[in-house]
């Protein structure tokens, strides 16, 4: 069990038995661990929350589980996330913040943090995430390690916590490529074929929203994919309207649908909670009906221009994962709070557009990982794969 090697903190106590996988499958030989807000028969889903924690065991595995048992591959535990999914950082979970195992003395990024560490720490082989508003992308650019955030609705939730339907994704870490397309293979829902992008754009006006360092770093790094692409041209994604104005959208429309999600639970049991994710929640329940409806009628008209942003699916776009490396541990809320909005400035662009975004250990910026984002049309989540995959 991974967990007997577990100096990072990645993993829960067990509360429940490891399932066996099938005896043979496409991912025989292969571990994975479950972030902590997905359902593993017989194990208490606790979503790193204690009140929320205070229930019976799931009767059953979440599909996605089922899955990759199906598939043959070695369940190994059950990872830490910041509190019900509500975080970027790693640093809201009532139940422990794991350890960035490429930097010890940085946050590993959250919420899907547990599974991201056991990944990178070589604790398992893949490792199962959310990404509402950027809960893979963000560990996967810090931690040095690939994460898919695929198209919304691509892979099934079922038994899974979820937080803003219209935004919960179900996504993956691998450190290679090719292992995390060949969990794609099994964890993505059929979809009609979309052909491989035949351009590369490095998306000038998401890239400005990130430290000219960071911006820097993962220009160097586009060769690795311009040998497959050809030249990658340098244009801004969306000039109108701004992409840095479009997080304000997904925070209304996010905010409000997690109020929702919980306001039933908050209600009768008053639970405990890390001031940010408290103050996320209260955001939530003052939001407007007017400023839900216009965030709700901007994305709708932002997603009726996908063919237009990718040129038919013609075109991948790529771009800093994180607007910085990790930040370092432990600093005060205060100075979190803009940093964070700063991350979900970036990630909320694929959130918005329900696209997929695969995230790429290429850069470095002072020794630390930081990832390259690639984009595409929604349903070219294969696409994707297939291209960080290629020999």
């Amino acid at each position: 069990m991974a967990t007997a090697d577990d100096r990072f903190g990645a993993f829960l106590p067990a509360t429940g038995p490891l399932p066996e996988p099938a005896a043979d499958g496409p991912l025989a030989g292969l571990s994975f661990a479950v972030k902590d807000l997905i359902d593993l028969a017989g194990w208490v889903t606790r979503a790193g929350n204690p009140d929320w924690a205070d229930r019976p065991p799931a009767a059953r595995h979440a599909e996605v589980v089922a899955r990759l048992l199906a598939a043959g591959a070695r369940c190994v535990g059950k990872t830490h996330t910041d509190e019900l999914s509500r975080g970027i950082f790693g640093e809201t979970s009532q139940e422990g913040a794991p350890v960035n195992p490429r930097a010890p003395d940085r946050v590993p990024g959250g919420s899907s943090s547990g599974s991201a560490v056991a990944v990178a720490a070589g604790l398992s082989d893949l490792a199962l995430g959310t990404d509402t508003g950027g809960s893979v992308r963000a560990p996967a650019s810090f931690c040095g390690i690939h994460g898919i955030r695929p198209t919304h609705g691509r892979v099934s939730l079922d038994g899974v916590l979820g937080q803003a339907p219209s935004f919960d994704t179900l996504g993956w870490f691998a450190r290679d490529a090719a292992t995390l397309r060949r969990a794609g293979a099994v964890l993505l829902d059929p979809a009609p074929a979309v052909e491989r992008p035949q351009r590369l754009v490095f998306a000038t006006d998401i890239a400005a929203l990130a430290d000219p360092a960071a911006a820097s770093a993962t220009q160097a790094a586009l060769p690795a994919l311009e040998r497959l692409l050809g030249r990658a041209e340098h244009r801004a994604f969306c000039a109108e309207p701004p992409v840095g104005g479009w997080f304000a959208q997904q925070g209304a429309l996010q905010q409000r649908e997690a109020w929702e999600s919980f306001e039933a639970w908050i209600d009768a049991r008053n639970p405990r909670f890390t001031w940010e994710v408290a103050l996320n929640f209260l955001a939530g329940r003052d939001r407007s009906a007017e400023e839900v409806a216009q965030a709700a009628g901007f994305r709708a008209v932002l997603r009726a221009r996908v063919e237009e942003l990718f040129d038919g699916g013609r075109s991948v776009v790529a771009y800093p994962a994180t607007p910085f490396a990790a930040p370092l541990r432990g600093q005060p809320r205060s100075v979190m709070w803009p940093l964070r909005n700063r991350v979900t400035r970036i990630t909320a662009i694929g959130g918005l557009l329900g696209a997929p975004v695969l995230v790429l250990p290429l850069a470095e910026v002072g020794g630390l990982p930081l990832g390259l984002a690639l984009m595409g049309m929604p349903g070219s989540d294969e696409a994707l794969l297939d291209l960080a995959a290629a020999p």
